[in-house]
């Protein structure tokens, strides 16, 4: 089942305000098959962004009024002797616009953006940033991680990230939780407790 409500917005570790793009969503399957062939349907749109311009295209988004979700993880990097801490894409490349197939239109124009990814499955695709942006509000501490084809999925059961689903790999790494993006071949995972983890029906 899609999620109820969620907020929409360029996310990071750092600050979880709402942006200028914040915006109340919800994803209906039903709704969906009935006004999916229409461009001017709401749906998740994938963009793929030129090396490093994520966030000059989220800000793009933003200010033209644009619902966008660009996950971030802040990281330490060193420049000669200075240690500094950044906020950089979960995922390089890519950012998740919600709106009609229009809303690429600025991205595209700028040339900062290469274009839109194709999201046929957009109930999993809801689910799936759903649980990515449960674990990141819960401050998860994200890494990259090899993308699962299977696993035993689960559901976290209390804590910080209690509602989060994601799969396991029981034989290498039980205390670790894998959310996958099914769309980008991509996966992030957290250390999580196994005792609080549940299985999906």
């Amino acid at each position: 089942m899609a999620p109820a409500s969620a907020d929409i917005e360029c996310c990071s570790p750092k600050t979880r305000g709402p942006s200028a793009a914040v915006r109340r969503w919800r994803f209906d399957p039903v709704e969906w098959e009935l006004g999916r062939a229409d461009p001017a349907t709401p749906r998740w749109i994938v963009i793929q962004t030129r090396s490093r311009q994520e966030k000059a295209v989220a800000d793009l988004l933003g200010a033209h009024g644009i619902a966008v979700f660009l996950p971030l993880v802040r990281k330490v990097r060193y420049y000669g002797h200075r240690r500094r801490a950044v906020d950089l894409p979960l995922f390089p490349s890519y950012l998740f616009l919600w709106g009609p197939v229009e809303a690429t239109h600025p991205a595209v124009a700028s040339r900062r953006a290469v274009g839109a990814v194709h999201t046929p499955d957009q109930a999993l695709l809801d689910r799936e940033l759903f649980n990515l942006r449960l674990a990141l509000d819960g401050q998860a501490d994200l890494d990259p991680y090899p993308f699962l084809e299977r696993g035993r999925g689960v559901r976290v059961t209390a804590g910080p990230f209690r509602g989060v689903e994601g799969v396991v790999d029981e034989r290498r790494a039980p205390d670790r939780l894998v959310l996958r993006i099914l769309t980008l071949g991509r996966a992030t995972a957290l250390e999580i407790d196994p005792s609080i983890l549940e299985p999906l029906d």
